[in-house]
């Protein structure tokens, strides 16, 4: 098909332009208008002439073109060409946008999940005491062990009255340290229980508090991200 009268004749620099715009185009693209030849470019300038053409048309690079079959039908839209720097913005807004489908749909999928594990208040409350309950019980064995060493500490302390103001034997004074070192690490644990115990009744109060909404109507995925139990107040 011959170029319409009117349409500037192509300098080696639109050619140039015309090759890099060409290898710009998606291979699908330019398969398929290679398979299903012959085929009409048309576009309209930023200044109201509409160009048509049997190739891609160089003047309409910024624009959308319109390829049409021989009987005026759609066959598709050429987008329009990017340079360098914008392909980059494109490519990143692109990678933006996946990241935050990729993140609602994660954040649809944890809510639906948290409502197919708790149905109900009663439900999630026989969770948290369950969870509660095992670090209770480490407590406990932690407290019954402190309790063992002070017995066990008992005698060395009466054998150690008899050398007072003298130096303790070396066994003594080894049995004793390390009476001291085995009562400080239960003791360590117990305060990493207790802490425990904060961290497990922030998050379960997080995730009722998120229940409730959602029991109540909220679409999943609606209500941003969970909050952090590492960051509420102590209790």
């Amino acid at each position: 098909m011959r170029k319409p009268a009117g349409t500037p004749a192509a300098t080696p620099y639109v050619a140039v332009l015309a090759a890099v715009w060409l290898a710009s185009v998606p291979a699908p693209v330019r398969a398929n208008e290679q398979a299903a030849k012959p085929a009409i470019f048309t576009c309209t300038t930023a200044d109201g002439r509409r160009l048509t053409s049997d190739r891609p048309i160089v003047e309409c690079s910024s624009r959308e073109q319109r390829i049409l079959n021989t009987d005026g039908s759609l066959r598709s839209v050429l987008p329009p060409f990017l340079s360098p720097e914008e392909r980059t913005v494109q490519e990143a807004r692109d990678r933006r946008l996946a990241a935050e489908r990729a993140a609602q749909q994660d954040a649809v999928r944890r809510d639906r999940n948290l409502m197919q594990r708790f149905p109900n208040e009663a439900a999630h409350q026989r969770a948290r005491s369950g969870a509660l309950d095992d670090v209770n019980k480490s407590m406990r064995i932690s407290e019954v062990r402190i309790q063992g060493l002070a017995q066990e500490r008992k005698p060395m302390l009466d054998e150690a009255e008899f050398y007072k103001g003298k130096p303790l034997p070396a066994k003594l004074k080894q049995q004793l340290d390390a009476n001291d070192a085995a009562v400080e690490a239960q003791q360590q644990l117990i305060e990493n229980q207790k802490a425990e115990l904060v961290r497990i009744n922030n998050r379960y109060d997080a995730e009722l508090a998120r229940l409730k909404k959602l029991w109540g109507g909220a679409a999943p995925g609606s209500l941003g991200p969970m909050a952090d139990p590492a960051s509420a107040p102590l209790k």
